[in-house]
């Protein structure tokens, strides 16, 4: 007995759909082991033998083609586009051919037949043949042209998907065809080309056309309350109805109101489907009743179901169609349409529907809502994990909860929200402070610790209104005695607020980091010391000198105070001088191991700062106090001066070093380091001199006051010339006058100078507020007993009684000198006097003139160097002060009213630009103006400069959209979106069922093909979601003709793509099953025989069969075997 399967294909396929035949007849079938297995041809076997057995393997073996074909095309004399005999290959034609060649990669070989023909021979690949023809029937042969009529519909059918149809009708017949545009009303096909091939191309036109004439589409009205049954519950009866006849059946859907049914096909298809619906029309016409109940508006919802489930159970159970008014309708009638038997089950399945869900409702506080569904609705899902049929809706600012489910579900879920309502209310409570908004953030406070404190420490939960609601309602919620503490605390944290006041400080910003101290430790003793008061430092980044105090209104004054008494000291000890020191000496004035210059800042207290060794500069600085710093300058050129005294030079004899205007050698040299200074002994000897000079005595107490400051300013100036006054008492006019000649001479020539000013000075008074000193004036306060002196001489010796209106002695300021110097000096103080100016600004301009933070107002003082008053918001004020100098205060008026025009200006462009107007659009074309990621709304937004705002999901007004911007933009952009709901509103919507095997392929990769066709027929598709209840409906929607050209074209694409899905089909039938399933059909036929032979070697003899497992039946490639006998015969490896 022979074993294992089948060998030819047709068995096989019948071994594996079980359809074998008796036993006795599958052993006649079976192949013979020599048909099966042909042995391979011996060495010295016959040529016969051989012969035969070749034939056995080769007969089974498929020819492999040959990738590279030869063709050749004859051109006829009078087809030739090149008849110069004389030029065979030369001329414009072997330069054609090797163009051809280059082009197409073909390979062209030329030859003139017996009558002047050319003979072309073409090899290489296909497609490169194919291409090299058709350049050849172009370019070498002369053309004619054809024209084919078809009707218009067919053209797109000679083009084909992508136009692949047209290119490989072209290619195929060597031609050129061009069909008019789509636009262009003509019917005419051009053809270009051969005579052969003008014949070829229009029978393969005339062939397609006539192939779609073959098609029909007929379109019957039918009353639109039949419809259902002609569709079927859930489109089975007219799924059954197109498979019968083979035609395409469109019954619009019920959302559609369209009487008009589609059916697409062959011819007798088409009339055979539209016979079957008329016949079940006439016949439901005929027979059909009607009865009208009424439901309620609020259970239709019920009687439809989910997706209209509900009224196609309804039709499948009983065949009675139930119509449902619209749910724009106020009506609450129900009509049953159907046979007269039918009628009283089909109502009472309306009935049981309706009455299956209930809607109630459950009064409970909106405050408690939240608390009643739970931290992430964990109570809530509690309860809807019992009962998932109820649906439980809360309804913001209402006191109540509504549900909707089956009614004893709803019922029990009603008993357990009254338990959790009554339950809530007796152990919690609520209640509302009102706190002006400005002063939420602060309640809050940073990263809301205030009122996360607040909200631990009491157990309870604080609401506080966004900014941007405006409201100053503050709700607290939880436990009674903890909702009652918690208020106490935050209307205590507002009334201290409210008491509060912030303070701007100007600081220098090279002073900040000195405040705050290393480590902050400084401004942490300050606010140890202000512990209400928030100091608040500007960034380092902002160049900003203003520190915001921000507290109570007596401790931010304080701090206020405290901290302008610290900038004082700082601005008092930031009084800086430079000393030249000659460099040698530096050594000397730091002292051995910094002696010296240490006890010099500690007698001082002031900073000394040397230059470094490396470095050239011979300067010491020293800050500090004014007087502390000439204190210790005195004292290190004190040093400076013993160090020079004790050196001992070599005198450099010439005639005098003049440097410097009235300057005598020796001072002149102290103050330039590059000389190398000594006292000159011998010439001290040989020009010391003493002079003398009258002075009147009344001029004397101004050379000798204060502690001889003149007289120490002429000797520092004139080489130290010594200048003696005469004692009081002798009234002496005498000066005598002790140094260098040259210095004599001219620190007396500058003692005249001093006289004569002293003669002719005047005194004036001027009053102001405002105290400024000048380095390059004399000015000081008249003492308290001296009366006002002009030209050296009093004004009165009788006090008058004092004017009350007369300036105070703190505000005057007393000029002397030269009458002439002084008047100029009068009209400069006049000029530097703060002039104070007021200015009309709207109260309401005034925050943006003040900007962000103070920016603006910042801004505009720097500008026009002026100072800028704003009055407090409470004052409710218009004036706005501006004080400066009288010569600011015009450009800063200036300024000020131009940037209130510009304001003014800016208010009402903002006015025009909030006019806004509301458009009733449906809320179905809402997508649609939006656009694909918002690209149609966007457009109108930034052609017409408008803000487009479309309603919220749980706004009432669903069909507002409201449109802000300019007036004429605003109805521009109107009508740009009414154009478009206009042209909505046009269009149709039409259902086709397309087989769903093929929708993949219609919508393509990542939706390329549906959006192509969608753009190129200006329609948008919509196909059935997962789990619909017909999976093959597809929805067309666009304007009635483009809707048509689109239904047909996707009805192609159906017919061609359903083609490949059938043969995709079909190849899975040979197919191995996957899995499980294979092992079910192994188990249903049975144990399998395997491949089954007859009159096989070990069937003959004693052998047998041979071993599948043994190395030695069925060796290894390469492995070594011992040699052994078989009835296989001699093995060879």
């Amino acid at each position: 007995m022979s074993s294992v399967a089948v060998l030819t294909q047709e068995s096989f396929n019948e071994h594996r759909s079980g359809l074998l035949q008796e036993q006795s007849e599958e052993e006649d079938a079976l192949p013979t082991y020599k048909d099966a297995f042909p042995p391979l041809p011996e060495k010295a076997a016959s040529p016969e033998g051989t012969q035969e057995t070749a034939n056995a393997w080769t007969s089974k073996i498929r020819p492999l083609k040959s990738s590279v074909i030869t063709q050749v095309f004859h051109v006829p004399l009078e087809e030739r586009k090149y008849k110069d005999l004389n030029q065979f290959g030369e001329g414009d034609q072997a330069k054609v051919c090797v163009d051809i060649m280059h082009k197409t990669g073909a390979h062209l070989e030329l030859s003139l037949a017996k009558d002047q023909g050319l003979s072309i021979m073409v090899s290489g690949k296909l497609d490169a043949v194919m291409k090299a023809r058709k350049e050849i029937v172009s370019r070498l042969q002369t053309q004619a042209s054809a024209t084919v009529a078809i009707p218009k519909e067919h053209h797109r059918f000679v083009i084909g998907k992508n136009g692949e149809k047209l290119q490989e009708l072209e290619l195929k017949t060597a031609t050129k065809i061009q069909i008019p545009r789509p636009d262009d009303p003509s019917n005419q096909i051009k053809i270009s080309g051969t005579k052969e091939g003008l014949e070829k191309a229009k029978h393969e036109i005339l062939l397609i056309s006539a192939e779609q004439d073959k098609r029909a589409v007929e379109r019957v009205n039918i009353d639109k309350v039949y419809h259902p049954f002609i569709t079927g519950a859930y489109n089975k009866l007219v799924g059954e109805m197109m498979q019968e006849t083979g035609a395409r059946v469109n019954v619009p859907p019920p959302s559609v109101n369209k009487t008009e049914i589609v059916i697409t096909g062959e011819k007798e298809q088409v009339a055979l489907a539209v016979t079957m619906i008329k016949k079940i029309y006439e016949d439901k016409k005929k027979n059909a009743t009607t009865i009208a109940v009424e439901v309620k508006k609020s259970q239709h919802k019920y009687v439809i179901g989910p997706k209209g489930n509900t009224l196609q159970e309804i039709l499948e159970k009983t065949g009675v169609s139930v119509e449902i008014p619209p749910s724009d309708s106020s009506s609450e009638t129900v009509i049953l349409r159907g046979e007269p038997d039918r009628l009283g089950q089909a109502l009472t399945e309306v009935y049981a529907k309706a009455n299956s869900y209930t809607v109630s409702s459950v009064t409970a506080p909106s405050w408690l809502h939240r608390f009643i569904i739970g931290k992430k609705g964990q109570n809530l899902a509690k309860i809807t994990q019992q009962m998932p049929k109820v649906h439980i809706e809360f309804t913001e600012g209402e006191d109540k909860i509504t549900l909707e489910g089956p009614t004893k579900d709803v019922q029990m879920v009603q008993g357990q929200i009254e338990v959790i309502v009554t339950d809530l209310i007796s152990r919690m409570d609520y209640t509302e402070i009102s706190v002006d908004p400005k002063f939420h953030r602060h309640l809050i406070g940073k990263g809301g610790v205030n009122i996360n404190r607040i909200k631990e420490l009491h157990k309870v939960t604080v609401r506080i209104p966004p900014d941007n609601e405006k409201s100053n309602l503050i709700r607290i919620e939880g436990d009674p005695q903890g909702v009652q503490e918690a208020k106490k605390e935050l209307l205590e944290l507002a009334s201290r607020m409210e008491n509060e006041r912030t303070k701007d400080l100007i600081i220098e910003q090279r002073f900040h980091r000195a405040i705050i101290g290393q480590k902050g430790e400084k401004i942490k003793e300050v606010r140890d010391k202000f512990p209400e008061v928030i100091i608040n430092f500007p960034d380092p980044a902002q160049k900003s000198d203003i520190v915001q105090l921000r507290g109570p209104r007596n401790e931010v004054e304080k701090c206020a105070k405290f901290m302008q008494k610290i900038v004082a000291e700082m601005v008092e000890n930031s009084f800086s001088l430079s000393v030249p020191i000659f460099k040698q000496f530096h050594r000397n004035i730091i002292g051995k191991g910094g002696s010296n210059i240490k006890k010099i800042r500690e007698e001082t207290t002031t900073r000394i700062d040397l230059p470094a060794e490396n470095s050239n500069s011979e300067m010491i600085v020293i800050t500090g106090k004014k007087a502390n710093c000439e204190v210790a300058r005195n004292r290190i050129l004190a040093i400076q001066k013993e160090l020079v005294s004790t050196e001992i030079f070599v005198l450099i004899r010439s005639s005098y070093y003049r440097l410097g205007r009235n300057r005598c050698p020796i001072a002149t040299a102290f103050w330039y380091p590059t000389l190398i200074l000594t006292i000159f002994t011998l010439w001290l000897q040989d020009n010391v001199v003493e002079d003398t000079m009258n002075v009147d005595p009344k001029h004397h107490r101004y050379f000798v006051a204060r502690r001889g400051q003149v007289l120490r300013d002429l000797a520092d100036e004139y080489g130290g010339v010594m200048v003696s006054f005469p004692r009081t008492a002798t009234q002496s006019d005498k000066v005598t006058l002790k140094g260098a000649k040259e210095c004599v001479e001219a620190a007396k020539k500058r003692m005249l100078e001093i006289v004569e000013d002293l003669v002719s000075r005047v005194q004036f008074c001027f009053a102001s507020m405002v105290f400024r000193v000048f380095d390059s004036l004399r000015l000081a306060a008249p003492p308290a007993e001296a009366p006002i002196q002009e030209n050296g001489e009093a004004n009165g010796e009788v006090k008058e009684p004092v004017d009350p209106n007369a300036p105070k002695r703190c505000d005057v300021i007393v000029i002397s000198g030269r009458k002439e110097r002084c008047e100029a000096a009068v009209e400069a103080l006049k000029a530097l006097v703060p002039v104070t100016t007021e200015v009309e600004v709207p109260f309401e301009l005034h925050r943006y003139i003040i900007g962000q933070k103070g920016s603006g107002i910042r801004k505009m003082m720097d500008e026009f160097e002026v100072n800028i008053q704003v009055p407090a918001p409470e004052q409710q004020s218009d004036k706005i002060s501006i004080t400066g100098l009288a010569n600011h205060l015009d450009r800063a008026k200036e300024g000020l009213l131009e940037r209130v025009k510009e304001l003014q200006a800016d208010q009402e462009d903002r006015a025009l630009r909030s006019f806004k107007l509301t458009i009733t659009v449906d809320p179905k074309h809402h997508p649609k103006i939006i656009g694909r990621k918002g690209a149609i709304i966007t457009t109108i937004r930034t052609e017409h400069d408008v803000n487009i705002q479309f309603p919220e999901k749980n706004d009432e007004n669903q069909d507002q959209i409201t449109i802000t911007g300019y007036e004429h933009k605003a109805i521009a952009a109107r009508d740009a979106i009414q154009a478009i709901v206009d042209e909505l509103e046009e269009m149709i919507s039409e259902d086709i069922t397309l087989d769903s095997r093929v929708h993949a392929r219609i919508i393509g990769a990542r939706g390329k093909g549906i959006r192509k066709i969608m753009d190129e027929f200006k329609v948008d598709l919509r196909f059935p979601q997962s789990g619909a209840s017909d999976p093959n409906l597809v929805t067309v929607t666009g304007r009635p003709e483009l809707v048509d050209e689109a239904i047909d074209h996707l009805l192609n694409l159906e017919e061609e793509y359903l083609a490949d899905v059938v043969e995709n089909e079909a190849k899975m039938a040979y197919m191995r099953p996957p899995g499980g399933s294979a092992a079910a059909m192994d188990e249903q036929r049975g144990p399998s025989k395997g491949f089954v032979v007859r009159e096989a070697p070990w069937t003959t003899g004693n052998e047998k069969a041979p071993d599948m497992s043994s190395s030695e039946d069925f060796p290894s490639f390469g492995a070594p075997v011992a040699t052994k006998t078989s009835p296989w015969g001699p093995k060879r490896f």
